[in-house]
């Protein structure tokens, strides 16, 4: 298999999991306060632990709700 015949898969992945990193880094810098754990833990998970999970993860469990 040719990888570029994954590329139109792929492309739009990448993307999506870049905007809900940015997003996510965003909301855990702007927020103080965390329903589970802390900035630092977040971070970790979101940036260092799983790439696509992390995101969804903070949403799910570690948000807030304003």
């Amino acid at each position: 298999m040719d990888p570029t015949e994954l590329l139109p898969f792929l492309i739009p992945l990448i993307i999506v999991q870049a905007v809900l990193l940015i997003v996510t880094i965003r909301h855990i810098l702007t927020h103080k306060t965390y329903r589970r754990g802390s900035r630092g833990l977040w971070l970790a998970v979101v940036i260092i632990g799983m790439q696509f999970w992390g995101p969804i993860l903070y949403f799910l469990l570690g948000r807030e709700e304003d």
